[in-house]
């Protein structure tokens, strides 16, 4: 996957440094908007990059309990939402991550790092579900965006 997104910045550098400023930083804006769209997409859908579902979430004793406390919920139900998945692009880069508390918690299943849940509760390691990360489709977006741009 590193090698695909060398290769695309090899080859659309040259093609970008022939943009004007104002264009380049448009482009780069509208790119870094598609991959929030689409990176938002694949958390709901709980999926890696690669296409592989997310590791289930730890079985809970909810003894007593009933209705929807009871059923297992998914995970990352709000982390996709605009207010914490920012997306930027300037003439120079896109940058897209999270903010805030849940940028914590997205950085742990990320790399699948020890935590604790509550400010007592023990340390458990996560284990590792890609929040971030390019498929091939974003990839094709990304080459697709930048040719349908420099043809007009």
């Amino acid at each position: 996957m590193a090698n695909d997104l060398d290769a695309l910045e090899e080859w659309a550098g040259a093609l970008l440094q022939k943009l004007e400023p104002a264009a380049r930083s448009k482009l780069t804006r509208s790119l870094a908007q598609q991959l929030r769209r689409s990176q938002q997409q694949r958390v709901k859908q709980q999926r890696n990059p690669d296409g592989s579902v997310y590791a289930a979430r730890k079985p809970r004793d909810l003894k007593g309990k009933k209705g929807r406390i009871k059923r297992q919920a998914k995970m990352f139900q709000k982390l996709p939402r605009a207010s914490h998945l920012k997306a930027k692009g300037d003439g120079q880069s896109i940058t897209l991550g999270f903010t805030g508390r849940v940028a914590r918690i997205a950085r742990v299943h990320q790399y699948g790092l020890k935590d604790r849940a509550e400010a007592n509760a023990p340390e458990v390691r996560y284990k590792r579900r890609e929040t971030l990360g390019f498929t091939e489709n974003d990839l094709e977006m990304i080459r697709d965006s930048l040719l349908a741009h420099l043809a007009q």
